[in-house]
């Protein structure tokens, strides 16, 4: 770990150093050791196996603990994630370890080392203290690293990111303006953030390692030597509005394969034998965007790729169903792209992506051997339920579990503070049906706020209705348990957690009707397109759309209603931008113009959409997150009521008479008495989900006529 004050007294190292930090284009307070000379001396024909092992999208689960039903998850978490870490390093006698991103931001410990109770300039976050413990290799920052700003960015990682105004921490957490914060000891990545004055990555770009690992040779015989692997990082450029209040005018993007294209050739020329990608970016056709990685496989000679961003699995073998089946040049069994072999290890932990490679020296240089590489996933799952017996999982790492403990058991205590009462239970079990029992104390949060910042700051714009769009973030996306469930009673700070689960801020837009119509036919993507003829079942949710993209919108008194006609194709902006499946949309009784115009509260997230771009204007972007409007609106509440505050069904399916069943999957805890209880009376339980994959579920029927 590196420590404020740490110093390197030989002038030689100091001078080699800066020179290896200069080739790398890169302003990153590293340590790195400069790369050794070319290798010679290496017989020709001999072989070496390198295991590149990966982590990604941990998003902070130091445990397998969920702080929403205070419980125990022994799927996830980097405790076990360290098993398998350490099982593959007793495997492979040459591995490296390398971290994909998206790692210090995602659950109610996070916030609370970051919001609540700041890290201090000398304490790393307990993820990168465990990151750390691991002996992570390199790392490459995704694009929740951003979600806290970047003076957090900037402390956390111990990097200068050379921008006026940003320094490491605040005066909270860095008092002194130290120059030095604790960090990990590996190299933070990233080649398309760019800092926005000049031009310049604020990160390092890519990094060389020096590595001495044992090959095999001709003879059988083992022998040591040297190789020289280059990594660069990705990514993704929609941090520029997911958190445009931390980086407008601070950074820039680049697209992957720009990036790529200028820095491979750079890491070629400085001795690199082998180049891999850590990608923190999804598989798709996509040229540019977030999820360009099929083109990024073909752009600059990759020997490997990990990747992550998606929160899926790759390789999946076997699986029709994997949203990779089909895409050209993808083969998602034996884990390559464009014959790059390639892994996603899922996320929060849940599994470790493996690249077993194959290099080959032929007396000159090294090249991998394609034909012998492979890609493979290891899941922390040992033994799957049945016959009534629970799953099985690999074991937590005392080593890791222990460096959390404490912040841990502090975290428990905040979640568990109380800030009102509820009549009703707020679930998110039925919300692919209508129920706003998760969603309508959101919605009237975030239009409190909004209505009381138009009344002290913008009064002109009282006569413009309010609107509110909040979505069901927590939806079995992530898990049989992964739904939005406070019960009757005690609403806690855990509570506004689980119905608000990212820290966004409260933003409002200023838009017409037709983009008002636009915004709820995006949302409308979150339903397949259901065929009125087919006689087999069919089910209602895309399961690559993700439910928190689902906004669902509500205005006071139940002013605002709409109509979704999933027979027809969805509205994508750049797939299908002539889709249209809002075939009603009223405020206050009368159908909504084109020109109509709406102020609409949401969160900072949702404000840069791209279906947004140049057609909506952001008249608010507050400081306060929308979980804490959240809170402070339920404590100046009586009792949560189902009445007032969970049964403002404001929009609906357009009625259809499916030939065969319409199907959703729900929480195990779903039942027809709940349904009915919020008023949902047409859906029926039918069974569980065990034919899609999906034990533990509940499966629903859905009535359409």
């Amino acid at each position: 770990m590196k420590v404020a004050g740490r110093v390197f007294a030989p002038t030689l190292i100091i001078s080699t150093l800066l020179l290896a930090l200069s080739a790398c284009g890169t302003n990153q307070d590293d340590d790195d050791a400069p790369a050794p000379p070319p290798e010679a001396g290496v017989p020709s024909g001999t072989t070496l196996k390198l295991a590149l092992l990966e982590t990604s999208d941990l998003h902070a689960n130091v445990l397998g603990y969920d702080y929403y039903r205070l419980a125990e998850d022994p799927s996830i978490g980097t405790d076990r994630a360290a098993t398998l870490i350490k099982q593959a390093r007793g495997e492979f006698p040459n591995t490296l370890l390398f971290d994909n991103g998206d790692t210090i931001q995602g659950t109610v410990l996070s916030d609370y080392q970051a919001l609540v109770k700041p890290v201090q300039c000398g304490t790393l976050p307990v993820i990168y203290q465990q990151l750390e413990a691991l002996k992570v290799d390199a790392a490459a920052i995704g694009n929740h690293e951003f979600n806290y700003g970047l003076p957090y960015l900037s402390q956390v990682t111990n990097v200068d990111f050379k921008i006026d105004g940003i320094a490491k921490g605040t005066p909270g957490t860095n008092p002194q303006a130290q120059a030095d914060c604790a960090a990990p000891s590996f190299p933070f990545l990233s080649s398309n953030v760019l800092n926005a004055k000049t031009q310049e990555p604020i990160f390092q770009p890519w990094t060389i390692l020096p590595r001495t690992f044992t090959a095999t040779a001709t003879d059988g015989s083992s022998i040591s030597v040297n190789v020289n692997v280059g990594v660069i990082a990705f990514t993704p450029p929609s941090i520029m509005t997911a958190d445009k209040r931390f980086l407008d005018g601070h950074v820039t993007t680049t697209e992957y394969v720009a990036a790529a294209r200028k820095y491979v050739p750079q890491m070629l020329a400085q001795g690199a034998d082998v180049i891999v990608a850590l990608a923190h970016s999804g598989i798709t056709t996509a040229q540019a965007g977030d999820n360009a990685g099929l083109a990024l496989s073909s752009a600059a000679g990759f020997d490997a790729m990990l990747f992550g961003h998606q929160h899926q699995k790759f390789p999946d073998p076997g699986n029709s169903r994997s949203p990779f089946a089909g895409l050209p040049g993808v083969d998602p069994d034996a884990g390559t792209l464009n014959g790059v072999p390639a892994a996603m290890p899922g996320f929060f932990g849940s599994y470790l992506g493996v690249i077993e490679l194959t290099l080959a020296h032929d007396g000159t240089r090294w090249s991998v051997r394609k034909e012998d590489t492979r890609s493979s996933l290891r899941p922390t799952l040992t033994k799957a339920a049945a016959n009534g017996a629970p799953a099985e999982y690999v074991a937590s790492d005392s080593e890791i579990a222990a460096l959390a403990q404490g912040v841990h058991e502090e975290t428990i205590q905040y979640v568990q503070q109380p800030i009102g009462e509820t009549a009703f239970p707020l679930s998110s079990d039925f919300a692919a049906a209508g129920d706003v029992s998760s969603l309508q104390i959101v919605n009237m949060a975030q239009i409190d706020y909004v209505e009381r910042y138009i009344q002290d700051n913008n009064p002109e714009w009282g006569n413009l209705p309010v609107l509110s769009a909040a979505a069901p973030f927590r939806n079995g996306f992530y898990g049989v348990d992964d739904y939005i469930g406070v019960e009757t009673g005690q609403v806690s700070l855990r509570s506004a957690a689980d119905l608000y689960t990212y820290s966004n801020t409260v933003n409002a837009v200023r838009i017409d009707g037709k983009t008002l119509r636009l915004w709820l036919e995006n949302a409308a993507g979150w339903f397949n397109q259901i065929d009125a003829s087919e006689t087999a079942e069919q089910t209602l949710i895309n399961e690559s759309f993700p439910s928190y993209n689902f906004d669902v919108m509500q205005a006071r008194d139940g002013k605002l209603r709409y109509t979704i006609d999933i027979s027809v194709p969805a509205y994508h902006f750049r797939d299908n931008p002539t889709g249209r499946r809002i075939t009603t949309l009223e405020y206050d009784g009368v159908a909504v113009q084109d020109d109509d115009r709406f102020i609409v509260a949401t969160n900072s997230f949702r404000a840069g959409a791209p279906y947004l771009a140049g057609v909506s204007e952001v008249v608010l972007e507050a400081p306060d997150t929308n979980r804490d409007a959240l809170i402070k609106y339920v404590e100046a509440q009586p009792t949560l009521t189902l009445a007032g505050y969970g049964a403002d069904r404001s929009w609906s399916f357009a009625p259809m008479s499916p030939a065969g069943d319409v199907v959703f999957m729900s929480s195990a805890n779903a039942t027809d008495t709940r349904a009915q209880g919020y008023g949902i009376t047409n859906v029926s339980r039918v069974g569980t989900g065990e034919q899609f994959g999906r034990a533990g579920y509940s499966k629903f029927l859905l009535d359409l006529r």
